[in-house]
């Protein structure tokens, strides 16, 4: 079976190996300035809540640079056959809560850089992805189109914390970017604070188990408002990826747009497809971390409602505390060669062929 891990963070001992891919200014800024934790941390504005014991498996422990790699081939890549691995970093993306687009934007454009030089070189299975900072849709923009004809980049990569919901015209300089160098856009859990001060409504909560559990609120208002604002009327061939926000809540919100669609649809006269079939189209969802009721066939349904066969990616979410491990997923059977692979065909569209890669 061909394997596409979606969601596969390569992570790094210190941030300080963005030092030379940046310069000016934002390298004197990077080196000297205020960081939330000691040399060596990612500049962002932190999360009001922290994880009680670490967001990383507690048998991956790095302790050089090249650790990182090492252990993910013997942990991840190499037992589970993983095929085609999408590196989705970890980080990066927090530039989104910064204050500074400018200072963000050159954060993110460091780390593709050394993305590119010291990860994509690594490993043949390695896909890249284009990380922007979307609090500046023009520079983020600039970013996709610089990087975007590269063969190892699969996507364009932003956190689902941010200041507006993802629809909004203000961000149609990143759709467009894509759609002209052929790139699908992913959102990921992440970038819940700074100036991303509401990623979780109404308010901050207080403990994060409680938060974990309703991290998928911003995916679904980014979700509603992609529809609502006819990102997918003007960029039918854009895909939306939604990365690491669960699943079970996507047949109910489907239902109410449909539902308040029909009622209410001379607001929006540009929609000309009800949103379920939008979605269908043009949104896929990562699996991880995909729910466990006690009662299996729960699931079952809700997938089914879904058409999980067809609109679900594989992700393991390497190496974070809340892996999924390809072999513990309850999927139908018959659905597996589509969740596990096909379906990443259909939207990467740069992973090469299962073909094309035995035969060279």
């Amino acid at each position: 079976m061909f394997i596409v891990d979606c969601d596969c963070h390569n992570y790094w001992t210190s941030a300080t190996v963005l030092e030379p891919y940046l310069s000016g200014v934002w390298k004197d800024m990077f080196i000297h300035g205020e960081k939330t934790g000691p040399v060596g941390a990612f500049p962002h504005g932190h999360r009001p809540w922290f994880h009680p014991h670490g967001f990383s498996r507690k048998d991956v422990k790095p302790v050089t640079e090249d650790d990182n790699y090492a252990i993910m081939k013997e942990r991840h890549l190499d037992p589970n056959k993983i095929d085609v691995a999408i590196l989705t970093g970890d980080e990066p993306m927090e530039a989104s809560t910064l204050a500074n687009p400018y200072y963000a934007s050159a954060l993110v454009s460091a780390y593709n850089d050394y993305q590119i030089e010291h990860w994509l070189s690594k490993d043949s299975r390695f896909m890249g992805s284009i990380v922007i900072a979307p609090q500046d849709p023009h520079q983020a923009a600039k970013e996709i189109r610089r990087l975007g004809q590269h063969p190892r980049m699969a996507q364009v990569l932003a956190s689902h914390g941010s200041v507006k919901p993802y629809g909004d015209p203000f961000y149609h300089p990143i759709y467009e970017a894509c759609a002209e160098v052929g790139l699908p856009l992913a959102i990921h859990l992440g970038g819940q604070g700074g100036v991303n001060w509401n990623a979780i409504a109404p308010a901050p909560t207080t403990f994060f188990w409680e938060t974990h559990a309703i991290l998928h609120m911003p995916a679904i208002s980014h979700l509603a408002s992609m529809i609502a604002h006819g990102v997918f009327e003007k960029y039918p061939e854009l895909f939306f990826v939604v990365i690491e926000c669960g699943v079970a809540w996507v047949p109910s919100v489907l239902w109410r747009l449909d539902q308040d669609y029909k009622a209410l649809r001379k607001e929006t006269p540009w929609l000309k497809m009800l949103p379920s079939e939008y979605a269908r189209r043009n949104i896929r969802f990562s699996t991880q971390p995909l729910e466990r009721p006690d009662n299996l066939q729960h699931l079952s349904s809700i997938l089914e409602a879904m058409d999980g066969k067809n609109t679900l990616l594989f992700a393991s979410d390497y190496p974070h505390w809340d892996y999924d491990d390809i072999n513990s997923l309850h999927l139908p059977p018959d659905w597996k060669p589509n969740i596990f692979g096909l379906n990443a065909l259909e939207v990467y569209k740069r992973i090469p062929r299962p073909g094309a890669a035995k035969a060279a």
